[in-house]
């Protein structure tokens, strides 16, 4: 059969004990009886990357025909047992604990898997999958992830501290500006006026509302479930003099009243869960002024409708869920007849922003592994190297939708707006 996306070449072995060194499609004899079945089962899981796999034994192979990119080194059976048995849950665990090694470009590997992981292991939906998708994110799964410490995320975020994907809108731009330039898209987008109100849901740190203020003549009202986060924000909002202009809410964003010009969320989308999204539209319709308001959503999404892998809902975003845009017009908008104007991917954006971010991390690996342990840097190590992997292979989408009413008639005739003119050179 010929070799491809979903289907498992003959393993190669590459090197080890009694082998000549030159590759051979008998692994038989340089195989237990115990191991290979591991390893065959492994490779179906993956769909054969283009990595190779050395044993504790010293035993080296190809999981596909391809040239290796990278090498996974496992230090003992019981490693490759639990590899072989639930390979999207301890590919991450065992690295995590150290038990398994990646040697080379730790991004090329997962690239590698992303690119052959057949789609069908990719879309399995267990039961505990399907319920993490409904039930959305509770305050103590936000907390989970956005609580760690103020100190970590300024370690390796921009200095404004936006966890959220950047917009490169010329070539060479470093992340601080890239963050500044996706705050702007966003204002451009939603063509906020001065003396309008705004609500923000789910606001992170708190700086894209204190940047609509600052630089639109806007009044932003916040919500976010995160102590850390609020905390944070109120204070950098007294220290720029913007408090009177910028409220920071702790509270969830079913609970704001009042009427808004404008509605945004960068984010948030990821952690409302399905069986929550008619709340979000609710919520939408409810705020939003009833003649000319619009809004804005930034999400990470899929193509089709599939669970984030089950180590990322376990360690670091529980109960996060990613949609495809159908699931978000459907069951966020079109109950309340809000038109979509403009939709933008911004995948490989986000795909750079985390290759920034991974770099950063890089550079304080030794200080947060002395403030945390080894296993904590290790696992955000490879989420980070991971999601830049799931970006840049398409695995993961970065959409931003913009809504409005529907006769509302003062949408832009062209995109004008949103791309200003570049300077001579910047092209």
């Amino acid at each position: 059969m010929k070799e491809g996306k979903g289907t498992s070449a003959a393993l190669t072995v590459l090197s080890g004990p009694g082998s000549s060194g030159a590759p051979t499609r008998s692994p038989g004899a340089a195989l237990s009886s115990r191991v290979r079945p591991l390893l065959e089962r492994f490779q179906r899981a993956l769909g054969a990357p283009a990595l190779s796999v050395r044993l504790w034994t010293g035993t080296e192979l190809a999981l596909s025909g391809q040239p290796p990119v990278a090498r996974l080194v496992v230090k003992d059976w019981r490693t490759l047992a639990k590899i072989a048995l639930d390979p999207s849950m301890q590919v991450c665990e065992t690295y995590t604990s150290g038990d398994l090694e990646v040697e080379g470009d730790l991004v090329a590997a997962l690239e590698a898997v992303f690119r052959t992981w057949p789609d069908e292991g990719r879309s399995r939906w267990s039961p505990s999958a399907l319920l993490s998708t409904l039930r959305g994110s509770s305050r103590d799964d936000v907390q989970h992830h956005y609580d760690i410490g103020n100190d970590f995320y300024r370690l390796w975020l921009d200095r404004e501290m936006i966890y959220t994907c950047a917009y490169y809108d010329r070539p060479g731009a470093g992340l601080e500006e890239a963050q500044a330039a996706k705050m702007d898209h966003v204002c451009r987008k939603l063509r906020l006026a001065p003396g309008e109100r705004v609500l923000e849901a789910g606001c992170g740190w708190g700086a894209l509302a204190r940047h609509m203020a600052r630089e639109y003549g806007v009044s932003v009202t916040a919500c976010n479930v995160s102590r850390e986060q609020v905390r944070f924000a109120r204070e950098r909002a007294r220290e720029e003099g913007l408090d009177g202009r910028v409220e920071y809410v702790e509270d969830d964003y079913r609970n704001v009243r009042g009427r808004y010009d404008a509605f945004v969320s960068v984010g948030m989308l990821e952690h409302v869960g399905r069986g929550h999204y008619r709340d979000l539209g609710r919520l939408i319709h409810r705020c939003l002024d009833a003649e000319r308001g619009r809004g804005l959503l930034h999400f990470i999404g899929r193509n089709r409708p599939s669970a984030l892998n089950p180590w990322i809902r376990r360690r670091i975003f529980p109960g996060a869920y990613a949609p495809v845009l159908r699931e978000v017009i459907v069951d966020v908008l079109e109950p309340w007849g809000l038109s979509v104007v403009d939709v933008e991917n911004l995948r490989l954006h986000y795909a750079l922003t985390l290759r920034h971010w991974l770099e950063r991390f890089e550079a304080a690996r030794h200080e947060i592994e002395r403030a945390y342990d080894r296993s904590f840097a290790r696992a955000w190590r490879l989420y980070l190297a991971s999601s830049q992997a799931a970006f840049t292979t398409g695995y993961l989408q970065l959409f931003q939708l913009v809504v409005q009413r529907p006769r509302d008639n003062s949408v832009p005739w062209t995109r004008s707006h949103l791309y200003p003119v570049p300077a001579r050179g910047d092209l």
